[in-house]
């Protein structure tokens, strides 16, 4: 059984909560551009009180200044980097320098004050959906790792091998098996991911980020034909593109 994939279905995200619009700071106006709008708004008093109390399991956007308390919004923006909450700056001291660094480093937007209320709301819409598109891709791997993780290594190995394309009588005898037993393994590992084809089965993989895809895969020239004797055009293969599960989700 593959644990690290089994292991990722006690955290998996409900993207059905509703979204919010986080402020740091007392703004007050912004805040009722925001309840206007229907959005849910909760405010922190520093980026380090954002930090330590915010907790929230669907879409987020945090509206915030360069200069917070505390912490400042770039610091902020660096340890959000790798979740789903998304930042839109809101500054009355911003240059092109400082610009150009938020939106390198994922920014939505970097808006200077003050900001119409058609714009403000704009941007935050498309923090939220960008948020909501985070969660819903990792509910997604999330749900297709825990469909991987209900098969034994012997299936395991062999959605391996259907995925890099070979028949039932190749696996088997890579894996030292009767083809007729490699069909009920087969069988079973589609029935327990609940794929009905190779093709769904490699979508399923995919979602899962469990494949690598090595160089061969990509497009390449295969050079003029070559000809045998008497000027017959010679059909040339290219070498044999195989897909492989990433080494760290192989069974035990």
């Amino acid at each position: 059984m593959v644990q690290e994939i089994a292991s990722l279905e006690q955290a998996r995200p409900q993207t059905t909560a509703e979204p919010l619009v986080c402020i740091l700071g007392e703004e007050d106006f912004i805040s009722q551009i925001f309840h206007s709008a229907g959005l849910p708004v909760r405010t922190f008093a520093s980026g380090a009180d954002f930090l330590k109390n915010h907790h929230h399991s669907g879409s987020c956007c945090l509206v915030l200044d360069v200069s917070t308390p505390e912490v400042d919004g770039f610091e902020i923006q660096k340890e959000l980097a790798n979740r789903s909450e998304q930042l839109v700056f809101l500054t009355d001291h911003g240059d092109v320098p400082m610009c150009a660094r938020a939106m390198k480093a994922g920014a939505v937007d970097f808006l200077s004050k003050p900001a119409s209320p058609e714009i403000l709301l704009e941007a935050v819409d498309r923090a939220l959906a960008r948020s909501y598109a985070i969660l819903a891709a990792s509910e997604a791997r999330a749900t297709a790792r825990m469909k991987i993780s209900r098969l034994t290594p012997r299936e395991f190995a062999v959605m391996e091998r259907v995925i890099a394309g070979l028949l039932n009588k190749q696996i088997a005898a890579e894996l030292g098996s009767a083809e007729k037993t490699i069909k009920v393994h087969r069988g079973r590992m589609m029935r327990k991911t609940g794929v009905v084809s190779v093709a769904d089965l490699v979508r399923l993989a995919v979602v899962a980020e469990i494949l690598e895809f090595p160089e061969s895969l990509q497009p390449s020239d295969p050079g003029p034909p070559r000809h045998a004797a008497g000027g017959t055009k010679v059909r040339q293969e290219r070498p044999h593109a195989r897909l492989a599960i990433r080494n760290e989700y192989l069974p035990d």
